[in-house]
């Protein structure tokens, strides 16, 4: 099974981003847009693995409180385009006890550095003036309160997210 744990967004900033979406296209931005539903904050990729009850024992390990998750500018990684988040020492710090968890567990995981960001767009080209149109990502917020292991299947029309789990707060 190809695994990932993930902050689910709340149907606020979905419907936002959404929107920041729409207004992308009408202004001849082109690429595999992100459907709304499968919106979200991936904290740790762990890839193919056999066992998700491992990582949800992993994951029971990790403990930590409520905290307000905003949005928060734009960018780019070449043709993946995002919508940025606030800075939050809270969501660092959960990030590390994730990671710490799943590495004492011998779960293997993407070590990448950790960029808070929410894909919006794969694959994207912009024929107009300048390097990105006109993008405005709306203060939008939520308060984060359990994280979700995730499992990704490919579709016909693209990624299926399936939730298989959540850990609330401590």
């Amino acid at each position: 099974m190809r695994l990932f744990i993930a902050i689910q967004l709340n149907d606020r900033i979905r419907t936002s981003l959404d929107e920041v979406q729409r207004r992308l296209i009408r202004q001849g931005v082109h690429g595999n847009f992100t459907p709304p539903d499968n919106l979200h904050l991936t904290l740790a990729f762990i890839g193919e693995y056999p066992d998700p009850d491992d990582v949800m024992q992993a994951l029971e390990a990790v403990s930590f409180q409520p905290f307000s998750l905003g949005l928060e500018g734009f960018g780019s990684f070449g043709d993946l385009w995002w919508a940025g988040l606030s800075d939050s020492g809270e969501l660092e710090a959960l990030v590390r006890r994730i990671r710490h968890a799943l590495s004492g567990s011998g779960i293997p995981f993407d070590r990448k550095r950790f960029s808070p960001h929410i894909t919006l767009i794969r694959r994207a080209s912009y024929s107009g003036r300048g390097k990105f149109p006109e993008i405005a990502i709306p203060p939008e917020s939520m308060t984060v309160d359990h994280v979700s292991l995730m499992r990704s299947d490919r579709g016909k029309h693209g990624m299926i997210y399936t939730e298989l789990g959540t850990v609330p707060q401590a």
